[in-house]
């Protein structure tokens, strides 16, 4: 009997063990993290995605900028480069295993297609409507100046996931957050015969700079409610995971952008646009088969460093890499690297490394409640 009683009680401790490991794994609120950063595939992971993006991303907004510089004009053609070049996925994408054996022992958390199709088709053609005011801002302004814009996304994104993913708003954050707005405000008093190339107007450099803006805000909401997905609905682990959160809302994107360029009668003059393309017909579909390409590879590195970390980080490197677009704008493209961008860039970078080191306080503390 004694016996009897002293295994119900160790019983009865285990399960009071386990009935608490949930909230105590919410109070770090990174224990997954925490594991996968202590593997060298991890962090050989993280370098790839990290490369992808910037590589993607420099290269993207460079070539989006040599199509309207060298005589292209459809903002529609510029946003559906954006989205359009999911196909180069799809290798990778139907090799991927299925793991039925997974599903079916999650089958009551594993979401409905009809819940699945709701967030691709959203987030499809929310990703429609922010590559389009990205398209009218690369079509407006310099690239070094659009570039800089870009670097508000950051502080969108921090607010919005402190809404949606309850992201800790430290003061380093915040003055991370200021200090990207302050960067972008600066702009406003750039000087438009600065270009050295190409003389911008005011109201198009009015209308550039809000729809980059508006955009970075959009593009912001929309990592944060990406995040929101993985962790709320998806809730799987696997590079599939990632791949469809990248297929199917280009997808989705790609056809709205469609239905927007043969709504709108662009389609109609593409094919004179080509011919008066400046570089040559060939040129022409080279700049924009590559700029697809580099968009898609943007994305993927984007959309892995939010499954593996979060929104805000994969942003962070985002942001990393804009500063070099208007350092190689000057050689491409002729910008003119004057006091107000150089202020503007400098107030940026400082954002971003206040941003970082809040990371990397972040990362010591949780090593300390690990040991």
């Amino acid at each position: 009997m004694g016996e009897a009683q002293g295994v119900q009680l160790q019983i009865m401790g285990q399960e009071s063990k386990e009935a608490s490991q949930p909230e105590h794994e919410n109070e770090t609120n990174q224990p997954e993290i925490a594991r996968k950063r202590s593997t060298a595939k991890w962090w050989l992971l993280m370098a790839v995605y990290s490369l992808l993006l910037l590589a993607g991303q420099s290269v993207a907004v460079l070539l989006g900028r040599l199509y309207f510089e060298k005589g292209g004009s459809s903002k529609w053609m510029g946003a559906l480069v954006q989205p359009a070049g999911f196909p180069i996925l799809l290798p990778f994408y139907l090799s991927q295993p299925r793991n039925p054996a997974t599903r079916s022992s999650s089958e009551t958390n594993f979401p409905s297609n009809l819940v699945l199709a709701s967030i691709y088709i959203s987030c499809g053609l929310f990703l429609a409507m922010v590559s389009l005011l990205h398209s009218l801002g690369l079509k407006n302004l310099p690239v070094s100046i659009y570039s800089l814009v870009c670097t508000s996304q950051l502080g969108f994104n921090a607010l919005f996931s402190f809404f949606l993913n309850s992201l800790k708003l430290t003061p380093f954050i915040i003055n991370s957050l200021l200090l990207l707005t302050i960067s972008s405000t600066l702009l406003v008093f750039q000087d438009d015969a600065a270009e050295s190339k190409h003389v911008y107007k005011r109201d198009q450099y009015a209308l550039g700079f809000t729809c980059t803006l508006c955009a970075s805000a959009g593009y912001g909401l929309l990592l944060s409610l990406t995040q929101f997905a993985f962790q709320k609905v998806l809730k799987q682990e696997t590079f599939k995971v990632v791949l469809d959160m990248t297929v199917y809302p280009s997808l989705a994107a790609t056809i709205a952008v469609l239905a927007g360029l043969f709504a709108s009668g662009e389609w109609k003059g593409l094919g004179t646009e080509m011919e008066g393309f400046k570089l040559g017909e060939a040129s022409y579909c080279m700049t924009l088969i590559w700029t697809a390409i580099s968009w898609q590879l943007f994305n993927i590195g984007c959309v892995g460093l939010i499954f593996e970390v979060s929104s805000v980080f994969s942003n962070v490197i985002s942001a990393f890499g804009l500063p070099v677009v208007p350092v190689l704008a000057v050689f491409c493209f002729g910008d003119r690297m004057d006091g107000v961008k150089a202020i503007a860039m400098v107030v940026a970078m400082w954002g971003f490394l206040s941003y970082v080191y809040q990371h990397y306080l972040d990362d010591c503390e949780l090593k300390k409640q690990n040991i």
